[in-house]
């Protein structure tokens, strides 16, 4: 392939940002023209369509590749003009980081307060489900993320920071009205809270419990798309769940929820991957954010991955 000129690059870029032709063209300066020329230029350079010209407009998937190396690029070049002292006028430095609501909830922001101050570091985070993280990191939209998936995407390091402990509860009074007798014959039967449809945490719990891999929690289901509201759908009685421990361990020793199978905890690998970059600000969140995962997740067994 061609070498990729990087003004063609960097107007890529800007048109996936800004969601538009005339966005871009704006943020950049120039008339939207001389942005759908430099695109055209590009992929007749690639030989490739990078854009869905949609509203907004998105990446194709060898857009996507294209999309990736613009924001490596521009992350390289803020870090070397950091170095040799050059002020861009471009304010902090801007880190797109995906995470899952739990860990927001419960340890990711413990470890921002740690970002040192020099240089200003500016935090963008994406609020997506564990499992689905990797594809933010994938299409580029994001430079770093907390997944369940410990195999690296590709040009990311993965290291693991640790499991997050679930645990199945339910309120006193909705366990007296549904879950009167074993947990494995009650809860596929039983009204279930779950956070959004790509929640499977409470499926795979079910399926673990009764040991059917065909099972599934119940079919009543009320969907809390937040990790609190989650929390509170369980305590109001309106179903069960899977909670946090750092969210549920305190209100089962205040009663206000009842542990449904105390010797089957459910634990989630979480893992930290980011770009291979060179770039001391992804570093120093690399830094305080496996410290805070420490601190707060709980430890595999010896011998564990």
């Amino acid at each position: 392939m061609e070498e990729l000129p990087l003004d063609q690059v960097r107007t890529l870029l800007a048109v996936v940002d800004e969601g538009t032709f005339d966005a871009a063209a704006a943020a950049l300066h120039v008339t939207p023209s001389a942005v759908s020329q430099r695109v055209k230029a590009l992929e007749q350079r690639t030989g490739r369509v990078l854009l869905m010209r949609t509203k907004p407009v998105r990446a194709t998937a060898s857009g996507e590749v294209v999309v990736r190396f613009a924001r490596q690029l521009a992350r390289l070049e803020r870090d070397a003009r950091a170095e040799l002292g050059l002020a861009d006028g471009t304010g902090p430095v801007r880190l797109p980081i995906a995470v899952n609501a739990d860990s927001l909830a419960t340890w990711f922001l413990l470890a921002l307060t740690r970002l040192p101050q020099d240089p200003p570091v500016c935090v963008e985070l994406h609020r997506e489900d564990e499992a689905h993280t990797t594809e933010l990191l994938r299409e580029g939209q994001v430079m770093a993320a907390v997944t369940s998936s410990p195999d690296p995407v590709a040009g990311c390091a993965s290291r693991l920071l640790g499991l997050a402990r679930y645990l199945p509860v339910a309120s006193p009074g909705f366990v007296a009205r549904h879950l009167t007798g074993a947990p494995e014959r009650d809860l596929p039967l039983a009204p279930t809270i779950v956070f959004d449809r790509k929640d499977e945490l409470q499926d795979v719990f079910v399926r673990e419990l009764t040991g059917d891999p065909a099972a599934a929690a119940g079919v009543v289901r009320h969907y809390i798309p937040t990790s609190e509201g989650f929390r509170d759908a369980v305590v109001a009685g309106l179903g069960w769940g899977l909670v946090p421990e750092q969210q549920s361990g305190p209100l089962v020793r205040a009663g206000e929820l009842v542990l449904l199978a105390p010797r089957r905890p459910m634990d989630v690998p979480l893992y930290w991957q980011q770009w291979k970059l060179d770039s001391p600000a992804l570093s120093a969140v690399a830094e305080v954010v496996a410290a805070a995962a420490g601190e707060a997740l709980r430890r595999p067994p010896a011998g564990g991955s």
